[in-house]
């Protein structure tokens, strides 16, 4: 599974997702552009085959997959937007709105996302599998969706004015995003209230690990924020660790707060760089073929750890925290995780558009299925939504003891050293 790392510069293998938001790149199959241009039934079929050789549900949501080939292909298509229009009504049937197709233009936009740069206003978003509405997972720090006070969980009902209502994912990314310097206005639910947010959309360049010593009450802790399981973000936390660790900090505070997740790889990197023996994590496909992460004797630091996880720490941050408190590595401080224990795998077609396809569950190295519950914390600190606005309005009192999840994770930790420095 490793191997997909490769995939992220060549774009030869389908690379392996974990992350709410939309993400990633792919695979080019072997038939022309042309070729597939020409017959979109062909493009119709190599979606059904993809789905139909790797889905993660064998039952395909209860749906007889051969007759639905059989009905699509039956089908005359003029041209690919009548085949794009019949590829999504057919992956609806499968109800998981994680497997879904993208034309080109959304293709080459989900690209752009582990790219660490993209054009928008700053929000990770998913739609509930549930209740069908778009909801954000989280908002980008230092973004215009995190300085206007979006939160985790909040519910966009409107875009420009434009009901949400059976939108997909990919239409609503595509409305929000746009060119620097340009407005949009979101339409906000939040405890049954209705709060527009109009927003300047602008470059977002992400620089996903943020990392300092926090010297507090005469102690150096090591404070590292991560934002995105994204491509460079396993090497900058190596990097971030190294130096800290050159610090002589006394633990860390490893913060995974709205952390809507990203690449499995790195994801695996990241928890390799705090464990030296240990599962990491199992991925599960239909047939029950179990593969298993585990840690390579790469630690960079033992020391005593605290992560921070909240409703927004999705997908990967779930694979890192449960990795983390399974072994008992690390003690994890904050609320509830997310829940999102499914795997893509995103292909490029032959047409240059793109799908993505859930292929596999993950579970935690005791064991754990997270999709739908998410990973519970050791030590629980709500914050209010008071407290969460002031800490998104007032970023530098983030990771300090003004932040009362940091300030009790903080206590956590030094009881952890002192435990240490006792035996």
């Amino acid at each position: 599974m490793l191997k997909q790392k490769r995939s992220l510069i060549l774009g030869t293998t389908a690379l392996l997702l974990t992350t709410v938001a939309v993400t990633g790149v792919g695979l080019r199959l072997a038939r022309s552009q042309g070729y597939l241009q020409d017959n979109p039934k062909e493009l119709v079929d190599e979606v059904w085959q993809i789905v139909n050789r790797t889905y993660v549900d064998g039952t395909f949501n209860g749906e007889d997959w051969v007759a639905v080939r059989q009905d699509y292909l039956t089908r005359d298509y003029k041209n690919q937007e009548e085949a794009y229009t019949a590829i999504r009504e057919m992956l609806e049937k499968l109800n998981d709105p994680y497997t879904r197709f993208m034309s080109p233009d959304e293709f080459q936009s989900m690209r752009i996302d582990t790219s660490g740069e993209l054009t928008g206003v700053g929000i990770q978003i998913t739609q509930d599998q549930d209740t069908k509405k778009i909801v954000v997972v989280a908002p980008i720090e230092d973004t215009p969706a995190y300085n206007a006070g979006i939160l985790s969980k909040d519910v966009i009902t409107k875009i420009d004015g434009k009901s949400t209502d059976g939108m997909e994912v990919d239409d609503a990314v595509k409305l929000i995003r746009g060119k620097p310097g340009t407005s949009v206005v979101l339409t906000i639910e939040r405890e049954g209230q209705a709060i527009e947010y109009p927003l300047t959309r602008t470059l977002i360049e992400i620089h996903p690990v943020r990392a300092q010593v926090e010297d507090i009450n005469g102690a150096r802790v090591g404070y590292i924020r991560l934002n995105q399981f994204s491509a460079q973000a396993s090497e900058e936390m190596r990097q971030a660790v190294q130096k800290l660790e050159k610090e002589n900090v006394v633990g860390y505070i490893f913060d995974l707060r709205s952390n809507p997740g990203g690449l499995l790889y790195s994801s695996v990197d990241i928890a390799r760089i705090w464990l030296d023996e240990g599962g990491i994590v199992s991925t599960v496909d239909r047939r029950g073929e179990v593969e298993q992460q585990s840690a390579n004797k790469r630690q960079l630091s033992n020391r005593p750890l605290v992560v921070l996880v909240d409703g927004g720490s999705a997908s990967a941050s779930e694979i890192v925290s449960g990795a983390l408190q399974d072994n008992q590595r690390a003690v994890i401080v904050g609320t509830k995780t997310f829940g999102k224990g499914l795997v893509q795998s995103v292909r490029e077609l032959g047409d240059g558009s793109g799908m993505a396809v859930t292929i596999a569950k993950y579970l935690t190295p005791n064991g754990r299925d997270i999709n739908k519950h998410g990973i519970d914390p050791d030590v629980e600190v709500e914050l209010t939504d008071a407290q969460r606005k002031e800490l998104q309005q007032n970023r530098e009192k983030v990771g300090t003891l003004e932040d009362p999840q940091f300030a009790r994770a903080y206590e956590v930790l030094m009881q952890q050293v002192n435990k240490t420095a006792s035996k």
